[in-house]
C-alpha cells in the first residue's frame, strides 16, 4: 500500500508541475501577443520627400521639383502607418523650392512669378486624412482650402509613398498659371507654337515611420 500511496503522490506531482509549465508557456505566450500588439507607428521626422511634376506645352512635357523642408505638428501615434498619419499637420516653406534647373533660372521664376501671385505666399500647408483604407490631405494654397484624394503604396512595413493630383483652379490659383506662362513663354511652346502651362499638377511624398 506504501508502494501504491507513493506512486500515485509521483503521479500526481508530475501532472502538477506538468500544468505549472504549461501555464508559464501560456502566459509567456500572452505577453508576447501584448507585446505585439502594442507596437505602434509613429512619424519619423525629417525623413518626408515632397516633390511634383507640372506640366508645359499642348505636349504636356513634364517639369520636376521638390520641397526641401516640410515641418509637421499634432503628429500621432497608430497601429499601422496610415493610422498613424491621421490628423498630421503639415507646412512646406515656399523657399525651399528645388527644381534642379541647371540654368539656374527656374526657382527664382516660379517664386515670383507663380507663388509670387498668390496669397499668404510663404507656405503651403494642410493635414493628412485618414478613413479605413482611404487617404486624402486638405491642403491650403492662395488662402483657399480644397482636399486632394490620394493613391498610396507601402515600400516594406514602414514607408507609404502618397499619389495625387492637384488641379490649380480648385485654388483659385489660374492667375498664377497665367503668370508663370507668360514669364517663360517661350520656353512653354511647343512644336504647334502654342504656349501652355497646365494648371494639373502631380503631387507625390515619401513618408517614413518607426515602429515602437
Amino acid at each position: 500500500m506504501k508502494k501504491i500511496a507513493l506512486t500515485f503522490a509521483s503521479a500526481l506531482m508530475i501532472v502538477f508541475a506538468s500544468c505549472k509549465e504549461a501555464k508559464k508557456g501560456e502566459d509567456s505566450k500572452s505577453v508576447e501577443a501584448t507585446a505585439e500588439a502594442t507596437e505602434m507607428y509613429s512619424l519619423v521626422q525629417d525623413s518626408t520627400k515632397v516633390s511634383f511634376t507640372a506640366y508645359k506645352t499642348t505636349e504636356k512635357l513634364p517639369v520636376g521639383g521638390k520641397f526641401q523642408e516640410i515641418n509637421f505638428s499634432n503628429t500621432n501615434s497608430g497601429a499601422t502607418p496610415l493610422e498613424a498619419l491621421n490628423g498630421t499637420e503639415f507646412s512646406i516653406p515656399v523657399s525651399s523650392l528645388f527644381t534642379n534647373d541647371p540654368t539656374g533660372t527656374r526657382d527664382p521664376k516660379l517664386l515670383e512669378f507663380f507663388f509670387g501671385v498668390l496669397k499668404d505666399t510663404e507656405l503651403i500647408s494642410g493635414v493628412v486624412k485618414v478613413e479605413g483604407d482611404k487617404s486624402s490631405m486638405d491642403v491650403t494654397l492662395n488662402g483657399e482650402t480644397q482636399n486632394i484624394p490620394l493613391s498610396y503604396e507601402m515600400d516594406g512595413d514602414s514607408k507609404i509613398i502618397f499619389n495625387g493630383v492637384m488641379e490649380l483652379e480648385n485654388w483659385n490659383a489660374l492667375d498664377a498659371v497665367a503668370s508663370i506662362n507668360k514669364a517663360c513663354e517661350i520656353l512653354h511652346t511647343g512644336k504647334d507654337g502654342v504656349s501652355k502651362t497646365w494648371s494639373e499638377v502631380a503631387v507625390k511624398a515619401e513618408v517614413l515611420l518607426a515602429k515602437k
